[in-house]
């Protein structure tokens, strides 16, 4: 879309001249022949004329003006967002002491002949605590442990539940120490006992007590078949794992709780018996950024006058909390200064500093000659000579960043113990930073708001600078789809797909975004008025079609293809018409099911299509419809699309 100009004078010519005439009446009643044929009417027409040429040559003015302007206002471009992920390292073997991962250490994508590397960063440090199995027992009544160490250490082999297994038994598993954030393996010895259930699902919950509560485990893998033969159970164990005392048996406790089977999925019909069991930590997860950390960079010598910029030398700068630190030398070494979104409150010895993250320039505080010819300091400014740094910084950030699942698997330097890395998880939240014709969009529209969200597309506005790693944001009025004095803000993440499909649960906003937009909104909100932030509602569709594949084409690509563009039409993020997304409430209908997969290059004939309501969390499909309606603010959800090809 074209950039408006700014039409900063909206007279033309007929308006300057019938504007003279209007004050010839009040300054000159006397002159009473307005017609054209008078000479001073003829004077009036000339000069405006010219002015209209002034007028002209205004609105047309510079780029360069208009951008100054919005510095003015305070418009900056948004920098780009870092995708963020979880890291998992591997040992190589069981390891006696505990093996620390130090913040920093960085990991990458495999670089190939067109694309460079993606590398990202842990956050913090990780230790890979040892741990063996300390005690074992298990509980039938919620209530009572039944210790069975003793016959673990005898060989003799023990019942993990009642005869028949009911919902809440469990068996516990107690570790030497905690390994919050540790990846264990437990490997059994089994008799094949507990029948009835499937191998690959059984009705079994992971857990691990954090002080407070049970919270559940990821299970990476289990080649037990539900605790029914030999094998290794690798969890990945929750960050608040704590040593804690259960029946007076002190432990890093980990269960195995059987649960209420769902649809489809077989109970147990007897308990499975366990002869043996040991327990290491094999591994380790951290939180990781797609960023690069910088370390001690010098920026520049202070020459003692407000008002000073410092350049960095990588940039922009990744957003979040510590963005960057800055230090100033002092009388006892390196002073460490506040950094502040602006100067408005700050005090002429207030130690703070302004940093523009996406050009990635240091700024100090100015000083504004007042009224009455003093000046008014805003910020302290370093003594000339004193040396300005950025203890650290992070640089990257960008869309590139969302890779996908086990994309990440190159380590950066070598670390004692680590066989491998991997990213258990697709990276979400990468954004590119704003470009410039965006921000001249935008800066009228902040202009008008003024930070005060009061319309919706104020709400939208303000999420977005909450939250510029979102997809898409949608504010919903009361009466459009809200309570009575509420405001539903509708959040999308950003999410990569793999191999074409998106999953349920990558289209749910992380707690930490949904934060800084309740935060954001609450301080702007109008008073009586309530945000309410929450993913919108989503309707899964599937489709089923049947198509013939022209000559020479090959059936499986033609199916691959059709599957494909399936897919990417009813995409919430990336679908729809437009492809910006699928527009919110809009209907679906047959036909547009036809028209995608009769576009395809290869596509015959589009024998048959039919379109289901489904449950994306169930997996239950409706009936069949020509017309799937959508409530006014809902998407769409893919799931598992069907499509049959006949060759030639």
């Amino acid at each position: 879309m074209a950039l408006p100009v700014p039409n900063l004078d909206d007279r033309r010519f007929q308006d300057l001249v019938d504007e003279a005439k209007r004050l010839v009446q009040q300054r000159c009643p006397e002159w009473t022949d307005h017609n054209v044929s008078d000479p001073g009417v003829t004077l009036i027409e000339l000069f405006a004329w010219m002015t209209d040429q002034v007028v002209y040559r205004l609105n047309r003015v510079p780029d360069r003006n208009y951008v100054k302007f919005l510095e003015l206002i305070g418009v900056s471009l948004y920098p780009p967002t870092a995708a963020r992920t979880s890291l998992t390292f591997w040992l190589s073997a069981p390891q006696p002491d505990t093996v620390t991962i130090a913040a920093g250490t960085q990991a990458a994508t495999v670089r190939t002949d067109t694309s460079e590397a993606i590398a990202f960063t842990s956050i913090e440090d990780l230790p890979i605590v040892p741990s063996s199995l300390e005690r074992l027992g298990s509980m039938i009544d919620g209530k009572t442990l039944r210790d069975h160490s003793a016959a673990l250490e005898k060989g003799t082999e023990f019942a993990c539940f009642q005869p028949v297994p009911k919902a809440g038994d469990a068996l516990y598993i107690g570790l030497s120490e905690a390994v919050p954030s540790n990846a264990v393996r437990l490997r059994f010895r089994a008799d094949i006992e507990g029948v009835g259930v499937d191998p690959t699902n059984p009705p079994l919950a992971w857990e691990a007590w954090t002080g407070d509560d049970w919270e559940p485990c990821e299970l990476d893998s289990d080649t037990t078949g539900g605790l029914n033969r030999d094998g290794d159970v690798v969890i990945h164990v929750p960050r608040g794992h704590v040593v804690s005392l259960i029946a007076k048996q002190r432990g890093g406790w980990i269960r195995a709780r059987v649960t209420q089977p769902v649809e489809g999925q077989p109970p147990y019909s007897a308990s499975p018996n366990i002869k043996g069991l040991t327990a290491i930590t094999i591994g380790g997860t951290v939180d990781a950024v797609n960023a690069e950390l910088v370390y001690g960079e010098e920026v520049g010598i202070s020459d003692g006058v407000p008002g000073q910029r410092f350049p960095v030398k990588r940039g922009p700068i990744v957003p979040g909390d510590g963005a960057a630190i800055l230090e100033v030398t002092g009388a006892e070494g390196w002073d460490e200064w506040t950094h502040v979104g602006d100067f408005a409150a700050s005090g002429p010895d207030d130690r703070h500093f302004v940093l523009d993250l996406s050009s990635g320039e240091v700024r100090l505080g100015p000083a504004v000659r007042l009224a009455d010819g003093a000046f008014r300091r805003y910020g302290a400014v370093p003594p000339k000579g004193a040396h300005l740094r950025l203890r650290e910084y992070r640089v990257g950030g960008g869309r590139r960043g969302n890779v996908a699942t086990r994309a990440i698997s190159v380590m950066k330097s070598s670390i004692p113990f680590v066989a491998r890395v991997e990213n258990r998880r697709p990276a979400r939240g990468g954004v590119d930073g704003e470009d410039i014709e965006n921000a001249k969009v935008r800066g009228p529209i902040r202009l008008r708001a003024r930070g005060r969200a009061v319309t919706t597309e104020d709400y939208e506005q303000l999420a977005r600078e909450a939250a510029p790693e979102v997809a898409r944001v949608r504010a919903v009025a009361a009466g459009d789809g809200a309570d009575a004095g509420a405001v539903r803000v509708l959040i999308v993440p950003s999410a990569v797909s793999e191999q074409g499909r998106l999953r349920f649960d990558q289209l749910v906003p992380n707690e930490d975004t949904l934060q800084k937009i309740t935060d954001r909104l609450e301080e702007s909100r109008v008073i009586g008025t309530r945000a309410i932030i929450e993913p919108p509602v989503y309707r899964g569709i599937t489709v089923v079609a049947k198509l013939k594949a022209r000559n020479r084409v090959n059936p499986t690509r033609l199916q691959e293809e059709a599957l494909a563009a399936l897919y990417e039409y009813f995409n919430p993020i990336t679908g729809g018409p437009d492809g910006t997304g699928w527009p919110f409430g809009r209907p679906v209908n047959v036909g547009e099911v036809y028209s995608v997969l009769q576009g395809i290059r290869g596509t015959e004939l589009v024998e048959d299509a039919r379109l289901f309501g489904a449950d994306p969390v169930t997996g239950q499909r409706g009936t069949q419809t020509p017309r799937l309606e959508l409530e006014a603010h809902a998407l769409v959800f893919s799931y598992e699309h069907q499509v049959l090809v006949e060759g030639a």
